[in-house]
């Protein structure tokens, strides 16, 4: 199954037999182990379920789930299976680097960094008004509504929290495999910071 959860370690840059130069994100897909698989009969979905890292300590019922995976796995991700997959893991079945091929495409899903409390100029990129003769106006939001109806529409692209936000980028390309270290690197930026989790999955071809 051409998915698997990782751990961002950070970016770095590869060349090619060219010499054309490629900005690479690495991925470590440590401790990876299947938990729970689900079909159409049981489930009313195909999906496996996969955990990642140990977890110090775990509730009772997390771990009568995780018992017969043999795991103490500390993050849970599902994975929906694409229609007439053959290669369907079993439980407790390791997922490593080597499920990928170099070129391969894929789908790449995180926690974006948080930026905290922003302003419109850096959220929503308005432009900042005049900045001489005395304007008071330099990066305030301007106008949020006319007179009627007197109240502000919801959606209204205001200052707040920015970031944090699940991301998903597509179409991005497998251009690394260590299989001993089980690293995976990937051309292009992946969203989140350093240590942070990401979702893996191949795109049905």
């Amino acid at each position: 199954m051409k998915a698997l959860l990782a751990t961002k370690l950070g970016m770095t840059q590869l060349f090619d037999e060219t010499g054309r130069q490629s900005s690479v994100t690495l991925l470590s897909a440590q401790d990876c182990v299947v938990t729970q698989v689900k079909n159409q009969t049981t489930d009313g979905y195909d999906a496996v379920q996969v955990g990642m890292g140990e977890a110090k300590k775990l509730a009772k019922p997390q771990e009568g789930h995780l018992k017969k995976a043999g795991s103490k796995s500390r993050h849970l991700a599902e994975f929906r299976l694409q229609e007439n997959t053959s290669d369907v893991p079993s439980v407790g079945d390791k997922l490593n680097a080597e499920n990928f091929e170099l070129g391969e495409l894929v789908t790449v899903q995180a926690v974006s960094k948080g930026k905290g409390f922003a302003g419109t100029v850096k959220r929503h990129n308005f432009n900042t008004g005049p900045k001489t003769h005395g304007s008071h106006n330099y990066r305030a939001p301007g106008s949020i509504g006319a007179g009627y109806p007197q109240h502000v529409f919801k959606g209204q692209k205001m200052a707040g929290r920015m970031g944090h936000d699940t991301v998903s980028v597509k179409n991005l390309k497998v251009v690394f495999i260590d299989a001993k270290a089980n690293i995976i690197g990937i051309r292009g930026a992946v969203p989140g910071p350093k240590k942070g989790l990401v979702r893996v999955q191949g795109i049905a071809k």
